[in-house]
């Protein structure tokens, strides 16, 4: 089997690149091992956009607000946290375990008109949702320009 490494900055580059509506891939659920062999993992992202701003929202079951970051970095915005281990009951035996543990990170590229100072995020019912208002920019109208 190949692996293929994930590179989240040209996927939103490959994103904004193109129209809304012709954005139909999925994103990868899951990242490269951790260092115990464990898979690490990635919360999923839907990245949308109104008249005035892109929307984030990334899914978080189980990760409490303080235990997420977003910040704003050479263009990027990084939503980095952790979701942290259940603590295990001594009469419980665990037959199967499918939520994963741990530290992610996910980091998008910005486009050129996004108003960084206006970035503000809000967690709501395992959701966490990033609003990045777009600059407001006057469309230049259309000119002639003679040709000597």
């Amino acid at each position: 089997m190949n692996l293929v490494r994930w590179d989240p900055i040209r996927e939103m580059d490959q994103f904004f690149a193109r129209p809304l509506g012709s954005f139909m891939g999925q994103w990868p659920r899951f990242a490269a091992d951790t260092d115990e062999g464990e898979p690490a993992w990635t919360p999923t992202l839907d990245v949308s956009e109104t008249d005035s701003e892109y929307l984030v929202r990334a899914d978080l079951p189980a990760v409490k607000k303080e235990d997420v970051s977003v910040t704003v970095d050479n263009d990027a915005v990084t939503i980095a946290g952790e979701r942290k281990f259940d603590k295990e009951e001594k009469s419980e035996r665990v037959h199967r375990r499918e939520c994963f543990r741990g530290m992610f990170s996910r980091s998008l590229t910005l486009p050129e008109n996004a108003n960084t100072s206006g970035i503000r995020a809000e967690s709501k019912d395992g959701v966490l949702t990033v609003h990045i208002p777009k600059t407001k920019t006057e469309r230049s109208k259309a000119i002639e320009i003679k040709v000597q």
